[in-house]
């Protein structure tokens, strides 16, 4: 095949792509408002707890056995080699920018977490029906592809909520600290002390303020004595092994880290593995097989709504921020180039190794799961945490428009690699 088809392959899936979003974004248009900010969260709220539940459980049931359970068990590990790379390289990029303090954990962010499950369930289904395409039958390949896309948006979702989630909530809390020491009377020069007579040279220096004098003086005599005899027997002082969990439990978001879609995962993974209940479900004799057809139904609608909550998304972006450049450049080049030629050779290592079976579709799909855009979601995170937001949008517009070119490119390339 050459490669002039390989680059048609790849371009027209894009192509399709760029032209739902930017439908999105046209009908997200202030004079046109059919897809303003409430009906793109009322159609998101949908998408999130209808639409892709059942495009996974549903693609997953069909094409998942416990013999393929075998042979993808390197999926999940390879987007966890995403993650820490990424976020790895968007600590350096936080260096290198000497990005602000509240930006740290968008940027980190950015970097590790990729939009696995969209970019995939879009693009994926569209290369399979190419003519050009290596990956032989359509049918077989999109059954396959779709149940890929599906693993790695299921597996994705838990990442994203569990890594990064607490990766932007923890820079977040530390840039909020900062800020308030910056802002504390302590913290201000001693310029702005005009001269030595406005200073109230009666008030000691170690106050007493809210404790009465007695109080006061126990407290500072007992100091000595409970360094000493405070001893870590004390129970009621300690901080138990259990509320440590509970502590951390608290902190981790468990909604979002069991989201929809993964429960739709779970789902599908329990029907397909389990064969009498794949035989009461799956296949054109099935009792139970409405079921089925009805999650098929309503998942074929993620995929064009999706692309359009994408599309209004990026809207928010043109209005622009006072995000530094550096800053975008450097995430450019973290997710469109280091980290694909990173996935370039943990695949081939992973091949020589026999961790990765000889299929040309999964070999593809672990590559593209390398070169994709940052995660939506990460947006709803900076939301959450109020640290960002403009800026993320700004960073979502430019990741996303160099995203037709990146995925072009790099899709042509993994095709001729893997034919």
């Amino acid at each position: 095949m050459g490669l002039l088809d390989l680059f048609v392959a790849s371009s027209i899936p894009v192509l399709k792509l760029l032209l739902v979003t930017g439908l999105g974004s046209y009908l997200a248009l202030d004079h046109v408002n059919l897809l303003g900010n409430e009906a793109r969260k009322n159609l998101n709220d949908i998408v999130f707890y209808v639409f892709n539940p059942s495009l996974v459980s549903s693609n997953l049931a069909q094409s998942i056995t416990f013999e393929s359970m075998v042979h993808l068990w390197f999926m999940p590990f390879n987007i966890l080699i995403t993650f820490i790379i990424g976020s790895i390289l968007g600590w350096v990029v936080t260096q290198l920018t000497k990005a602000p303090a509240h930006l740290r954990g968008l940027i980190i962010g950015c970097c590790a977490g990729g939009n696995l499950g969209t970019m995939l369930l879009i693009i994926i289904p569209a290369v399979c029906k190419e003519k050009a395409s290596p990956f032989g039958d359509p049918v077989v390949c999109n059954k396959s592809g779709m149940a890929y896309a599906s693993l790695s948006m299921a597996t994705g979702a838990v990442y994203l909520w569990s890594y990064v989630y607490n990766i932007i909530r923890i820079c977040s809390n530390m840039s909020s600290k900062v800020e308030e020491i910056s802002d504390s009377p302590t913290s201000k020069p001693s310029g702005d002390i005009s001269s030595p007579s406005e200073i109230d040279w009666t008030e000691p220096l170690l106050s007493s303020s809210g404790l009465p004098e007695s109080e006061d003086q126990e407290s500072q005599l007992a100091l000595p004595q409970q360094r000493y005899e405070n001893k870590p027997e004390n129970n009621q002082l300690q901080v138990s092994f259990l509320d440590k969990i509970k502590m951390f439990l608290k902190k981790t978001n468990l909604r979002r880290l069991f989201a929809p879609s993964s429960l739709g995962a779970l789902v599908g993974f329990v029907v397909g593995v389990i064969p009498p209940i794949q035989k009461l479900m799956i296949g054109d004799s099935a009792p139970l097989r409405v079921i089925q057809d009805s999650a098929l139904l309503l998942g074929d609608a993620a995929i064009p709504a999706l692309t359009l909550i994408l599309g209004g998304n990026l809207l928010r972006g043109l209005k622009g921020s006072g995000i530094r450049k550096s800053i975008i450049i450097g995430i450019l080049l973290v997710r469109y180039l280091a980290l694909p030629l990173i996935g370039i050779a943990v695949l081939k290592g992973a091949v020589r190794l026999g961790l990765v079976h000889d299929d040309p579709l999964y070999q593809f799909v672990l590559l593209f799961q390398f070169s994709l855009p940052p995660a939506m979601n990460i947006g709803t995170m900076t939301q959450m945490f109020g640290a960002g937001e403009s800026e993320c949008s700004v960073i979502m517009l430019w990741c996303y428009a160099s995203a037709s070119v990146a995925l072009t490119l790099w899709s042509t390339f993994y095709l001729w690699l893997i034919s």
